[in-house]
């Protein structure tokens, strides 16, 4: 099904003597394309992002958002680059989760297929444990799961080879375990990552990785302790809570929200939308939306952000491949 491009139509009324002659001049308005059902963050990322660049003046026109579910966002993707591939009023909300299918071959296309614009948000990935945990740092889950990692039970709210495993991989990987011993640590799936927190404090999993969003809670009552942020900058609330960069790994665990255009939009359309992203972040507007749903406000854009899913994609596919997911 070919999208039809939108416009929404101002109508410039002029009387004349003779009667009433009214004429239409059409206004582009841009198209947001949310991969999915009204209602997850996908669709949040459209709605949110595209009211605000309107309310705050950012761009003159309206934001329509469309909702193409199917495929974890693969449908939308493969609409985008079969037939608006050069669009220029075209955004579309991606994500972490995107940049892991794409990883695991099950978009129809790389990350070359498309331009990849900016992240403005994310939910920041933790590991955590009880607060009467053994492991009082990260140094000490490391030592034990490299010691015996078939006795190491982790547990997170995807399923195995899901972006909550996968990073915990990544993070084992840069630490210096060998695949080898990072895929013998055994992984439960839960539902979200506030019941994985309750289970781990029941004593089924040893630790948790999941988004700081879903179990800070837990860390504000003192439940649980922090043994890493996976992130470049220390998580607001948690200021004290060590961050990757601060323990020298080059890695992060951010559960992004972002945009990418057609493949073959122009440099300069494409420029202009990355400036007008870096704008709208820069505005109160998105730091209040943002925090008021659970996302740090966090910028990457253009070429740093290209950049930056290409490395993703590339850790994920390996990370995928050392443990079966993908061949």
């Amino acid at each position: 099904m070919k999208f039809l491009k939108l416009a929404s139509l101002a109508v410039i009324g002029t009387a004349a003597a003779a009667g009433g002659i009214a004429t239409a001049t059409p206004a582009l308005a841009t198209d947001c394309i949310a991969p999915s059902d009204p209602g997850g963050g996908w669709d949040f990322t459209c709605r949110t992002i595209g009211r605000l660049l309107t309310e705050t003046g950012v761009i003159d026109e309206t934001v329509q958002t469309t909702n193409v579910s199917g495929g974890t966002g693969a449908v939308a993707f493969a609409r985008v680059a079969g037939s608006r591939a050069d669009d220029e009023n075209l955004i579309v909300a991606t994500s972490s989760v995107a940049i892991t299918q794409i990883a695991q071959g099950k978009y129809p296309g790389g990350t070359d297929t498309m331009r990849w614009l900016a992240m403005l948000g994310a939910d920041v990935g933790v590991l955590v444990v009880p607060a009467d945990s053994p492991f009082q740092t990260l140094d000490d889950f490391l030592a034990a799961a490299k010691d015996n990692p078939s006795s190491m039970v982790v547990g997170g709210s995807s399923a195995a080879g899901g972006w909550d495993h996968l990073r915990l991989l990544m993070l084992a990987g840069e630490a210096g375990m060998e695949p080898d011993a990072y895929k013998s640590m055994r992984w439960v799936n839960f539902n979200s990552g506030s019941p994985a927190v309750t289970q781990m404090l029941g004593g089924q999993v040893q630790a948790v990785t999941t988004d700081i969003g879903e179990i800070g809670g837990f860390v504000q009552s003192g439940d649980i302790r922090i043994l890493v942020a996976m992130s470049d900058e220390p998580i607001p609330a948690f200021p004290d809570a060590p961050t990757t960069a601060s323990l020298g790994l080059e890695m992060t665990g951010y559960n992004w929200r972002g945009f990418y255009v057609g493949g073959d939009v122009s440099d300069e359309a494409y420029d202009g939308w990355v400036e007008k992203m870096k704008a709208l972040y820069d505005t109160p507007e998105w730091k209040e939306a943002a925090q008021a749903n659970g996302l740090i406000p966090i910028w990457r854009g253009g070429a740093e952000f290209s950049e930056y899913v290409d490395q993703q994609a590339a850790d994920t596919e390996a990370v995928s491949r050392e443990i079966g997911v993908i061949n």
